[in-house]
């Protein structure tokens, strides 16, 4: 049994069981009904819409490469993706303290890693330490969930005890996700750098077999694992011999190539394609991304947006509706508000967000932005000009912004677009050299909240601390019960898009195109795909 001493300890699980994770849509491909029973064997064959970036879990960020490393690595808890509950993985019972600073972690027995070593609480102390050490412009995801991490103590071989200094709620949902996993000494021994090159030894299903940075992908089937998540279906190891990543960029190839048997499942399929994998016999698998939807992260010291005026006036001049008919479909939705609708602790701020271009007009006339003789904006010898910095992590951003960048010269703004590499991105977002940066943050969990928008966090805004937010997200940590903390989440949703923080566009859908013999292709909790129970029929 999972073990409590207060009910601070099931905050997370509380929380993210509070809202609903479930697909929008199927989100399994292939029943087995008419194929029968699984069977072992075969090699998948996946189609990424964009390469893989770092074979490193701790430091992957974008949603093609968690496809790749989500496979090597386990995490301590697993989240049902149904439930939001968190189950036992590596840690086969847990406690927490009543003040949420200690988790102390009952380690599975027998459990080893790719290399023959055993996982130990020594094996997480070091994969702990080594993450805070590699900070957040490395691992952005994975220190934040580490904030105020004190120590990890190995109270004997298979119980390891993790301390922060200050409570610490949103941690036993963080221990599910793939950025904390669990890999050996001779990975987390290595520089950052060194940790991309694709040989990480992890205790999951899969191993790395082969590895080319920003190109492909193999991996191949760990015959002897045993140690599964209570959240998967079945026991032992893994039904597929082999996963092969291949990147396809162009969406119509990606398809073609799914339609003509040379590939068994494909990132971000679209609209267009889905009469042509359907004919073929396969089926669109789609489920919405919790956390951080797309939208626009402003610098608030450059520029006109400087101005919360103008920051304010962009969110009735952006037609969502118009993005997702026109560019996305059906199984996107519009973002209504700072989280995504799958994330526990949403708070529905659509009414903030109707699209309203002679309010958004208006706004900006009160502030003094006058339109010039080419119909953009001026005011004081400056023109309602800036840039949108992105990359195409997901291979419909180009089309988004240029739509929304259509929308936008209607109410008097210039919207550039810089388009950069992934590499770029990160090197950008740390210098915060940019005037906005266009991405969405996925996790099911409100705390992705301080992540990306606390002025100790990662600070996109470059603003100076407003404590009326930032306590509300420090706040959150500690809160002593489910109802408290999602309180604390939904006001500050509210407190930041009233600052003009943050400029909601879609939300994030997987759209996953897959074959009809490949069954059981699932999404975990936080949408990112989990090959563990997947199977092929046929030849």
């Amino acid at each position: 049994m999972i073990r409590s001493r207060h009910r601070i300890a099931a905050v997370a699980a509380a929380v993210a069981a509070a809202a609903s994770l479930a697909a929008c849509g199927s989100d399994t491909a292939g029943s087995g009904g008419d194929a029968g029973p699984p069977r072992p064997g075969g090699t998948l064959r996946y189609g990424l819409s964009q390469g893989p970036t770092c074979s490193d879990p701790a430091q992957a960020g974008t949603n093609q490469t968690i496809y790749v490393t989500r496979q090597i690595v386990d995490s301590l808890t697993d989240q049902d993706p149904k439930t939001g509950e968190l189950k036992p993985w590596l840690a086969r019972s847990w406690e927490v303290s009543p003040d949420a600073t200690t988790f102390t972690f009952q380690l599975a027995d027998g459990v080893t890693f790719s290399d023959g070593t055993p996982l130990t609480a020594e094996s997480v102390r070091r994969n702990f330490d080594s993450i805070v050490k590699l900070g957040s412009g490395k691992s952005p995801l994975g220190s934040s969930y580490l904030t105020n991490y004190v120590a990890t103590t190995a109270v004997d071989k298979l119980t390891a005890r993790v301390q922060f200094s200050k409570p610490n709620a949103q941690f036993l949902q963080a221990s599910s996700t793939s950025q904390l996993g669990i890999q050996a000494d001779a990975t987390v021994a290595k520089p950052a750098e060194q940790r991309c090159a694709g040989d990480n030894i992890g205790s999951g299903p899969f191993t790395y077999a082969g590895w080319r940075q920003d190109a492909s992908a193999t991996l191949a089937k760990r015959p002897d694992y045993a140690w599964g998540s209570k959240v998967f279906a079945h026991e032992g190891a893994a039904y597929l011999d082999r996963i092969e990543y291949t990147v396809v960029p162009e969406s119509g190839v990606r398809t073609g190539s799914l339609a003509s048997g040379q590939l068994d499942a494909i990132s971000d399929a679209l609209p267009q394609d889905v009469p042509q994998i359907e004919a073929t016999g396969g089926r669109l698998l789609s489920t919405s991304n919790p956390g951080v939807p797309f939208g626009f992260q402003p610098n608030v010291t450059r520029g006109p947006l400087r101005d919360p005026a103008v920051r304010l006036a962009l969110l009735p001049a952006i037609d969502r509706e118009q993005l997702v008919d026109t560019v996305l479909g059906p199984q996107f939705k519009t973002a209504t508000g700072v989280l995504a609708s799958a994330t526990p602790g949403y708070e529905d701020l659509s009414s903030k967000l109707n699209y309203d271009p002679a309010a958004a007009r208006a706004a900006l006339d009160r502030a003094g932005w006058v339109p010039g003789g080419d119909g953009i904006r001026v005011k004081n010898g400056e023109k309602l000009s800036f840039s949108v910095t992105f990359s195409q992590v997901f291979a419909g951003n180009q089309a988004i912004l240029e739509l929304v960048q259509q929308q936008l010269r209607q109410v008097g703004v210039d919207l550039k677009l810089e388009l950069v590499s992934t590499a770029e991105t990160t090197a950008r977002q740390n210098s915060k050299d940019f005037d906005t940066f266009y991405y969405n943050s996925t996790r099911a969990d409100g705390d992705i909240l301080r992540t990306s928008f606390s002025v100790e966090g990662r600070n996109l805004n470059a603003r100076e601390r407003i404590p009326a937010l930032d306590d509300l997200l420090n706040n959150q940590l500690s809160a002593g019960d489910a109802a408290a903390r999602t309180q604390l989440i939904r006001t500050a949703q509210r407190t930041i898009l009233d600052e003009g923080l943050w400029i909601p566009t879609v939300e994030l859908s997987q759209a996953i195109g897959a074959a009809g013999k490949v069954h059981d292709l699932k999404f975990e909790a936080s949408a990112r795909l989990q090959f563990f129970d997947t199977w092929l029929s046929g030849s």
